[in-house]
């Protein structure tokens, strides 16, 4: 496989002043893959700090609710900031000092990945900044002043649709200017080499985990693992624990509120080939190449792309993408709330919702694994005004 590239999807498609940051970047992510105290120091904030390895948990109600297939979740909500966000961040913040960088500076959509930045920052003593929608500073307000009592300085982006991808728009034009003394925190496996598979690296840990406790429940593997997919990053994470294995792997995208452009964030399922935030990846784009608007009720997966591996795992059939739509999510929000006593993010709960559809239909003796990616604290206050149930 080329350097950077998953098959024909990845690459590094930046202006040449960025080149020499990104090389830096991949130098400093290589040398400390080889360090056994960076290593040993990771695992220590994963276990003491973050509170991993995360459970797995069998949702009884759920499962005996719909009949079929037994659902199990993977409780990435239950780490230290609520998210699987953290497992990188604090992978990129130790990267960050090793590098003698000053700041830390990203994008984030539903501030999952934005709180975990601003506490990894304060964590190493890092300055930290935060490119966020003005849609989504409104639709996640308990995550802005989060992030704001972790030190964080929250940049508003009212350019565009004013959600997740002009976050990043935002985000790269900032680091451009002040790359010498910041890392940039990319929040996804997306962006040029080498971040998706920086963040894939951190991320993995997710699926290393799941795959021996799912033995533990259970004594075999999974007929099934499920994750929502936005840019992708805890969908690659849980993937890793078995892509070797002979067992169905689905990614769940965003329908929206319908399949007309501007009203999902389908990318697998509706876009083509294209370049974005300096990678060639899967893309809803125009006839002209430029993305299209996109809506989901979940900030978190409103992004026109998606991490080129995805794209990859596409093409080569590894994975199979399935979509949910808004109202399906919100529906599995109050379900996992009601019956289990979680309340999941809205991102996670397409996984959710996906499960809910399958399950019936599948014997009683197959298992369906979730990654359960968020908890919804930040969502349940726009859930309750805007979706009655």
């Amino acid at each position: 496989m080329k350097k950077g590239y998953f098959g024909k999807f990845g690459g590094q498609f930046v202006p040449p002043e960025l080149k020499s940051a990104l090389d830096e970047v991949e130098k400093e992510f290589n040398k400390a893959k080889r360090d056994k105290s960076f290593k040993r120091e990771y695992l220590e904030l994963m276990r003491d700090y973050i509170g991993r390895p995360s459970p797995v948990y069998y949702a009884k109600n759920l499962s005996e609710k719909l009949g079929g297939a037994k659902i199990y979740l993977k409780r990435e909500d239950l780490n230290h900031t609520g998210a699987h966000k953290i497992n990188h961040c604090i992978g990129e913040a130790l990267l960050a000092k090793r590098m003698g960088k000053k700041k830390l500076l990203a994008e984030t959509g539903a501030g999952q990945h934005g709180v975990a930045l601003a506490t990894a920052a304060a964590l190493m003593g890092l300055e930290c900044e935060i490119h966020m929608g003005e849609i989504d500073i409104v639709k996640q307000e308990s995550n802005v002043m989060r992030m704001k009592l972790l030190g964080a300085k929250i940049v508003e982006v009212k350019s565009g649709g004013r959600c997740l991808k002009d976050a990043v728009d935002s985000a790269f034009t900032a680091y451009m200017k002040s790359y010498k003394n910041t890392f940039f925190g990319i929040g996804s496996v997306v962006g040029p080499h080498p971040y998706p598979t920086l963040v894939k690296y951190f991320q993995r840990i997710v699926g290393q985990e799941a795959r021996r406790q799912i033995i533990a429940n259970t004594d075999r593997l999974p007929d099934y693992v499920v994750a929502c997919v936005g840019g992708g990053s805890n969908a690659i994470g849980i993937f890793q624990g078995f892509l070797k294995d002979n067992i169905k792997l689905v990614g769940v995208e965003p329908s929206g509120k319908s399949f007309k452009p501007g009203d999902n964030a389908a990318t697998l399922t509706l876009g083509k080939p294209g370049i974005i935030h300096g990678m060639f990846t899967y893309l809803l784009q125009d006839e002209t190449g430029e993305p299209l608007p996109v809506h989901s009720v979940a900030s978190g997966l409103d992004y026109p792309g998606v991490g080129p591996e995805h794209s990859y795992f596409k093409d080569m059939k590894k994975v199979k993408y399935e979509v949910a739509s808004d109202k399906e999510a919100v529906n599995a929000f109050y379900e996992l709330s009601r019956l289990e006593g979680i309340i999941p993010a809205l991102e996670s709960a397409h996984a959710v919702a996906y499960a809910m559809k399958l399950a019936p239909t599948l014997p009683r003796n197959k298992i369906i694994l979730v990654n359960l990616s968020g908890r919804g604290d930040k969502d349940a206050e726009y859930v309750m005004e805007n979706y009655k149930n």
